[in-house]
This record gives C-alpha cells, structure tokens and sequence, in this order.
C-alpha cells in the first residue's frame, strides 16, 4: 500500500505548518488560554487559509477535500495545541453536505467555509455518557417547523457558535436538527475545559430548529466517527511535538554532569514512547483511510483507531511528564499544556474504555482472523 502524500497535500501540510509556526506559537496559545479559550482572529485566519471548508463541496465555496487532506491539517494543528475547534467545521461541513436539504447547504455552507458561521456538533447529555442512541432531548413539530426541548453538555465553543447540530427524539428514533444559536429559547452557559478551550451548557426550551434528517442517528454516527478521526490526527500531532519537546529536554539537561540522555534507562523509556507514537499514527491512518467505508465498517475502524490513540497518548502524555520531572507539571514550561491536551483528547468522543467496548461488541464470530 503507497503511503506516500501527493503534492498538492504535501502543500497543504507545509501551509498549515508555516501558519502553526509563525501565527500560532506558545505565547499566543496562552494569551488564548487567559483570554477564555477562543480567538475569532484566529479561527478567521483558519478560514482564510480554506480550512473551515475543507470538506465542504467547491459548488458551495468549499475545498472540496477528503479525509486525508483533513487528516493532514489536523496533525499540524495538533503540534501547536491549537484552541479554535477546526474539526467541528469539518464535521458541520461533511453533515450538512451530506445529509441536509438544499436550502440549509446553501444557507450555512458558504458561511461555514468562509469563517462567517462556526456550526458546532451538540450531542453529549448527562444521562447517555458516549451512548449515541439515547437521547432525552424531544423534538415536537409544529405548524411552523419544529421546537425542541432539552439540554446538551460540553459543547465545543458553545457561546460563540453561530448555531448547533442537535439530535433530538422524533416518535422513539433520533432526528438531527440545525438551531441557530441566537433564536428565542436558546441559551448558553460558558466555563474553560482542562486543554485550555472553551466549552458550554446548552440548554433548549421551545428553540425553533431546522431539520436536517429525520435518520438522525445515521447522521450523528458519521458525525461523531469524523470527530473520531479528526482527534486522532489532532494527537499524531500533539504526540509528535511532545517527544521533540522531551528529547530537547533530555539533550540539555543534566545529572551528575552528564546528559540524563545518555542513562540507558531513560532512553528505553524513550524508545517505547516512540513505538506507542508509530502504533498511533498508523492507527490514525487507518481511521483517515476507512471514513468513507460503508457504516459498520467505518465504526468499527473508528473504535480500534480511538483505543489505540487513547493508549498511546496516555503513555506518552505520562512518560514525558516523568523524564521532566517536576517542571513537567508547572504552567510555565509547555510539555504541561501538551499532557492536559493529550488528557483531555484521550476522553473525547469516547474514552478508551468505551471504545474498547466498541470494538469487543463489533467483533465477528471470527474476530476477523479468518475468512
């Protein structure tokens, strides 16, 4: 199999770089951070670089891409630990291009694309943990359209979206609605998460909402599954900058007046975080290859991909604390930020121990060893 990057995403990789490099360094992520956690300057030069619509058709003013392309600029804003919630425009973008009416797409695509809307997937509710099927949220439909009623928690950026993708219950079976965030019966309720971000309480009382498909739960699992390997991608990233940062360290830093790189302990330590970074990342091939795959295949992809990520950046994330010792806990030195990252990627779209529930109830007679 040819894992080599064409041109043009090679491009697209050295772009996104150069932008994480020069307009994205550690001093403005934590400007951001002290700020509450998202920059509308920063999301904009996101959209002016055609990321917003990286997945959204060209007929619509997007890039038109794939998930490989989305795969490759989610690592690089990984390795800048980059706050605004890019992968929630990619999954609004692939959603609504993919299963909402026409007049939805035209209305919200080309806003989405050009950074004027930030449409967020709100979908997680108390009572359902990572379970996509329960929904306590009630969608009644009146002669003017639909209402719903309910609340959705952790909702990436919540107070500053323009509007939310929402399932709701429609007759006992899931529905998938677009509300505007700024329409009679929405509210909001803001606080900064572990990583830095910016998450909120979104509560809904008779909001007006726009329907997007009434197979909702087709439509979140393909949502969810393109956040999955968004975030997996996100940590290649992450993993990657958190071992130069530690290899730097340990190059620099001495005990006994050698380099605490020359202790062979250390090195084999480093060593296995090297062969947890290459697992993960070919596990975040595999999830970027399979997001086109019919459904049953695409999530089971999804589940092995997210519990080897979550493995792999626990053990990472830890190890690099630990060959820092106690300035790897401390706000001021950045392998701190890059560890609360990985902690708090490691519990998003399911955690590790969901996923490996995922992966045990989607196994075969065979387990898929023989045919």
């Amino acid at each position: 199999m040819d894992f080599d990057f064409s041109d043009d995403q090679e491009q697209l990789r050295d772009a996104v770089r150069k932008w994480v490099d020069k307009g994205y360094t550690f001093e403005r992520y934590r400007a951001t951070v002290k700020a509450g956690g998202f920059s509308p300057e920063a999301y904009q030069e996101l959209a002016e670089l055609g990321l917003c619509g990286l997945y959204i058709p060209e007929g619509h003013e997007g890039m038109g891409m794939g998930p490989v392309e989305g795969m490759i600029v989610m690592e690089e804003l990984g390795r800048g630990i980059v706050l605004e919630p890019l992968k929630q425009s990619l999954i609004a973008g692939a959603v609504l291009s993919g299963y909402a009416p026409e007049a939805l797409k035209s209305q919200w695509l080309p806003q989405i694309a050009g950074g004027q809307a930030l449409v967020v997937l709100a979908y997680q509710e108390r009572a359902a943990r990572y379970r996509l099927d329960l929904c306590q949220t009630i969608a009644a439909q009146t002669a003017s359209g639909w209402n719903l009623t309910g609340s959705k928690s952790i909702v990436p950026a919540g107070d500053h979206a323009s509007a939310f993708l929402v399932p709701a219950a429609v007759g006992g079976k899931v529905a998938l609605f677009l509300v505007e965030r700024s329409g009679a019966g929405v509210s909001t309720r803001a606080y900064g998460t572990q990583d830095g971000s910016r998450a909120a309480e979104l509560a809904l009382q008779n909001a007006g909402a726009s329907l997007i498909t009434l197979d909702g739960l087709t439509a979140l699992e393909h949502a969810v599954d393109i956040g999955i390997a968004a975030t997996c991608a996100e940590a290649i990233g992450v993993l990657d900058k958190t071992m130069a940062i530690t290899t730097e360290y340990m190059n620099t830093r001495k005990q006994f007046g050698v380099l605490i790189s020359s202790f062979q302990a250390l090195r084999h330590r480093v060593a296995d975080m090297k062969m947890q970074l290459e697992l993960a990342r070919s596990m975040s091939y595999y999830a970027a290859l399979k997001l086109n795959a019919p459904a049953a295949e695409r999530r089971a992809a999804m589940a092995r991909a997210k519990y080897q990520l979550g493995n792999s950046m626990r053990f990472v994330g830890q190890q690099a604390v630990q060959l820092h010792g106690g300035i790897g806990v401390t706000d001021e030195y950045i392998v701190s930020h890059y560890f609360k990252k990985l902690t708090q990627m490691e519990m998003t779209f399911g955690d590790t121990l969901h996923q490996l529930g995922e992966v045990a109830n989607r196994m075969q007679d065979t387990a898929g060893v023989f045919a």
